[in-house]
């Protein structure tokens, strides 16, 4: 699921994209969709705490799904189960009064189920490749998460990236191609679909951004506003809290379409047991917490940043799966990941410096 980098977080509020209008005028950049554009001491603190956190949680989710699915194999109820738990808990928050649901319209209500099923699919797609590659094959296509960040932005707000930005990638696609050369273990569902769930949490990311942040005259204004949210400033449980029960009825509406919930029910009469339930359990309650802390730091760092914190999360995942599933790598898938990795760390630095205002093409 999907889908970065220490010292110091980026934020993307301050992620200046190139617009390339007449060659002679000196390049104009405008912000990535954002929430904050300065930071005090006290509020990194906070931010890195909120990354780590999201770290932490990407990680443990990534393995324990990819366990979960060896003996449950059953990727949309998997998601179905992740999507109940965030409805639960965002209903007991609410209760409590930990937050205070914002008052939308008709139209934006609307923006939010179209946006739900965007979120439904991107968790199911990330479930179902999972069950269908290696981890450190779905952990490296991953890595290209800035690729898609960059394309989306040109499709997206027709921004341009500068040229360090892009010369940095070359190392990312280089990576993947070499990381995925000879794993045969990986069938060509597999490859698309993680391809696929690459793209749509590039996506994801970038809309929940959008969705979580202040209409402002200096926001960039989409091409087609059709198929970009609107800017709602919703607090990040009370997006949890809407999405989620969304997401399990889409979940079990595929998971029943596709067969699966007769699987399941087969599966839980012949092999379920009080340790295989309170184990999904367990699973179920990460993923609740993935949500929150997800949601709390993208609203406070922002897509690229987010990507940057996906990076480090990516490389221990590899090492990790490594370790745990007895995988194999070859010297030639080795390079690979080192390329991808290298590349994704150089692509964080270019940000930080165009950030500080270093580099300026």
């Amino acid at each position: 699921m999907q889908d970065l980098l220490p010292p110091p977080v980026v934020s993307s509020s301050d992620t200046r994209i190139p617009i390339h209008n007449d060659p002679s005028e000196n390049e104009k950049y405008t912000p990535l969709p954002e929430t904050n554009s300065s930071y005090s001491p006290s509020t990194r603190y906070s931010l890195a705490f909120w990354l780590i956190l999201y770290f932490c949680f990407n990680l443990g989710l990534t393995l324990y799904n990819k366990g979960v699915l060896i003996h449950f194999p059953f990727p949309y109820t998997l998601t179905a189960l992740h999507a109940f738990c965030g409805t639960i808990g965002g209903l007991i928050l609410l209760k409590n009064g930990t937050f205070v649901p914002a008052k939308l319209t008709d139209a934006e209500n609307f923006a939010l189920v179209a946006f739900s099923v965007l979120y439904t699919i991107n968790i199911a797609v990330s479930n179902v490749s999972l069950n269908l590659v290696t981890v450190p094959f779905h952990q490296v296509v991953r890595a290209a998460t800035p690729i898609f960040i960059i394309l989306l932005s040109i499709f997206l707000f027709g921004t341009r990236s500068s040229n360090h930005k892009m010369i940095s990638l070359i190392p990312v696609i280089a990576g993947v191609g070499f990381a995925t050369y000879g794993d045969y273990s990986c069938t060509t569902n597999g490859l698309i679909l993680t391809v696929l769930g690459t793209v749509l949490a590039a996506i994801k990311t970038i809309y929940t951004s959008i969705l979580q942040s202040t209409p402002s005259p200096t926001s960039p204004q989409p091409r087609v506003n059709f198929i970009v949210p609107p800017r709602l400033q919703l607090h990040p449980l009370d997006l949890l809290t809407r999405m989620a029960p969304l997401a399990f009825i889409q979940c079990v509406f595929l998971a029943y379409v596709t067969g699966e919930l007769s699987r399941v029910h087969t599966w839980s009469l012949e092999e379920m047991t009080p340790v295989k339930a309170t184990l999904l359990g367990v699973n179920g309650l990460i993923a609740f917490g993935l949500n929150i802390v997800s949601f709390t730091a993208n609203r406070a760092a922002g897509p690229l940043s987010m990507t940057v914190a996906a990076n480090v999360k990516q490389v221990l995942s590899v090492f990790c799966a490594v370790i745990l599933f007895k995988l194999t790598i070859t010297p030639t898938n080795a390079l690979g990941i080192l390329l991808t990795l290298t590349g994704g760390m150089w692509y964080a630095a270019v940000e930080y410096q165009e950030k500080r205002g270093r580099w300026r093409k």
